[in-house]
């Protein structure tokens, strides 16, 4: 068997093992994917300075998130669907982010339940919420994941709304599946997946079949988002929200400075800048490209967090340098777990801490809380202003 040294690598094997289905759930983005894509490819833009005859003996890539020591400054992003990767897949990859030492956080629509993971590992794990129509419900979940002892908060405001997601929509992604022609072919060519499904009874939405009033078979995403996901989701809503917790909060989905500066003055301890990978708006800027001015603007009053794009420990280094304080992952573990389950989600956090620590050597630092400016060559990527209209042109030409 080929050594394992890139997430690329964790990637492909995830595309042998794992569904179609479920596979293009976790390696997609919405319309036609140019954002998806852009997240990752604007990495390869942003070019280091190598500095040479420096001391860098007894390095380290260890930092803090939210005030708490992380062994790296990389946590495991809310993935929906987790579970249908690998069988319990959200155990196996709360499991593995305990033991590497770095945050894992549960998604609203996760397969395993809050109970579930709580019930399988021995430290706090994040929770992530989608504020829903029936405010009952979201307060429920809020008190689920206090009773489960979890010790944040992370709320997304970047899904009023499900973008559209034309491969799902095309392979009619559900949970579980539902047995067409096309699906039950598709199974045929992946015994092991089926044989460790068949060993779970986790194969619903976790965190709400059973837990909503009426609804005891909800397998499709899409109806349920549809149904309940809250499009009067406004800047007072975090207010509700801290009604109900009172821990740490961080605020998901901010790509846009003067959104970045009201969530700064919310009260929150964290904003991720994020596209919600590419998923939501195809068309925004890659997460990357709008870090550094986010960070200028507001990263005094708030810890900044990113996510989007990030495939290797190099893209940590380079948004560390931009102005992050901590990175996620969302499709790096995912590919992990898919590829090895748990196993496969510690040696995507091996790859990354590895090439990390490699990266930050080359650039002459020791410590990876010092990144900054001056380890980027070339001056600070900026996000060029859209213009979309003859109005806006014309706002633009005198300065308005």
């Amino acid at each position: 068997m080929a050594p394992v040294l890139t997430i690329a690598d964790l990637k492909e094997m995830h595309r042998r093992h794992t569904p179609k289905m479920f596979f293009d759930y976790a390696d997609s983005g919405s319309y036609t994917e140019g954002t998806y894509r852009e997240n990752e490819t604007a990495f390869s833009a942003i070019k280091l300075r190598q500095r040479v005859a420096r001391n860098i003996d007894n390095r380290s890539v260890a930092s803090t998130i939210l005030g708490k020591p992380a062994t790296m400054p990389v946590y495991l992003a809310p993935v929906g669907l987790t579970g249908m990767q690998w069988a319990d897949g959200e155990i196996k990859a709360a499991r593995a982010a305990e033991k590497f030492g770095v945050p894992f956080t549960l998604s609203t629509m996760s397969i395993c339940s809050i109970e579930d993971v709580a019930a399988h590992t021995e430290k706090p794990f994040w929770f992530q919420l989608y504020v829903m129509r029936d405010r009952g419900f979201a307060a429920d979940l809020i008190a689920r994941a206090k009773a489960a002892g979890c010790s944040a908060l992370v709320l997304t405001l970047d899904l009023q709304i499900l973008g559209q997601r034309h491969k799902d929509l095309r392979n009619g992604l559900s949970a579980p599946p539902k047995m067409t022609p096309q699906v039950i072919s598709d199974l045929m060519m992946h015994p092991s997946w089926c044989m460790k499904m068949l060993g779970t009874k986790r194969r619903q939405f976790g965190n709400i079949v059973g837990h909503v009033k009426g609804v005891d078979d909800m397998s499709s995403l899409s109806d349920w988002t549809a149904s309940q996901f809250d499009p009067t989701l406004d800047w007072s809503s975090i207010d509700w929200v801290r009604k109900h917790w009172d821990g740490p909060l961080i605020l998901k989905g901010v790509g846009d400075v003067d959104d970045a500066r009201i969530a700064a003055d919310t009260g929150a301890d964290a904003i991720t800048v994020s596209n919600h990978g590419g998923r939501q708006l195809d068309g925004a800027p890659a997460s990357i490209h709008m870090l550094p001015e986010i960070a200028e603007a507001v990263g005094d009053k708030i810890e900044i967090h990113m996510d989007g794009g990030i495939r290797s420990g190099q893209d940590v280094v380079k948004a560390m340098a931009l102005g992050a304080h901590a990175t996620s992952i969302g499709r790096a573990f995912v590919h992990g777990l898919g590829a090895m389950g748990e196993a496969g989600v510690t040696r995507a956090l091996e790859i990354i801490r590895r090439e990390m620590d490699i990266t930050m050597a080359l650039c002459g630092e020791t410590d990876i809380n010092a990144l900054g400016a001056h380890n980027v060559w070339g001056g600070v990527p900026r996000s060029a202003p859209v213009v979309n209209t003859d109005n806006e042109r014309a706002l633009h030409a005198v300065g308005a």
